[in-house]
């Protein structure tokens, strides 16, 4: 289980945009670029068109996860909440389909085969959670594969970017589970803290067949 923090997480909940935004370049020039993500992205990626459109939800500064889709050969869209992480993600990459955009009132004119949420998706509180996950569903075409980073079980805790402290939240696997499934999709593999990726917690769904 997540361990509970002590203090107004909920006043620290509002202030992801404006963390990132202060922390933009510090958190760029810090940010591992050896791709310990790459097992997972390698898995959601097997199950796509060659080619194919993918979202990459809070891509930050589209460095190391945006490119390296990207150079596979996909057309990636990169959105993200705080415009100096795009600007760096556009210094880095001009070509690149970077937008400014918030999760939880997503809604662009495309869909796509994919949709990557690493170390974003869990800034969201639970309820935001709650409300986001079928509006991501929305955005899917087949297959409809969506992958993010999450919490080992239900629960809020504190994290750091540069010197700031950030919000993260989960729900419990079996929450996850039942959202995803009355909107279609059915999780293929739950790794709790992953020994392989940094100890990181992952999902991955796709629509059920």
């Amino acid at each position: 289980m997540m361990n509970e923090t002590s203090g107004p997480l909920s006043e620290l909940a509002a202030k992801t945009q404006e963390i990132y935004e202060r922390n933009a370049a510090r958190f760029d020039a810090e940010r591992p670029k050896s791709l310990h993500e790459r097992g997972w992205i390698e898995r959601f990626l097997e199950a796509q068109t060659p080619g194919g459109r993918l979202l990459d939800l809070g891509c930050g500064t589209g460095d190391p996860i945006a490119s390296f889709i990207a150079g596979r050969g996909f057309r990636v869209t990169g959105i993200d909440a705080a415009p100096a992480m795009l600007a760096i993600a556009r210094r880095k990459a001009p070509a690149g389909d970077w937008r400014l955009a918030d999760m939880r009132t997503l809604d662009l004119p495309e869909r796509f085969g994919g949709i990557i949420g690493w170390d974003s998706f869990f800034h969201l509180t639970q309820d935001e959670q709650r409300a986001v996950l079928p509006r991501l569903v929305r955005h899917l075409t087949e297959p409809g594969v969506l992958l993010l980073t999450v919490g080992p079980d239900r629960g809020e805790v504190d994290g750091r970017v540069g010197d700031d402290r950030v919000y993260h939240a989960s729900l419990s696997p079996d929450e996850y589970r039942s959202i995803l499934e009355s909107v279609g999709l059915r999780i293929v593999d739950f790794v709790a803290e992953d020994p392989t990726c940094d100890f990181h917690t992952v999902l991955l769904a796709r629509f059920a067949s």
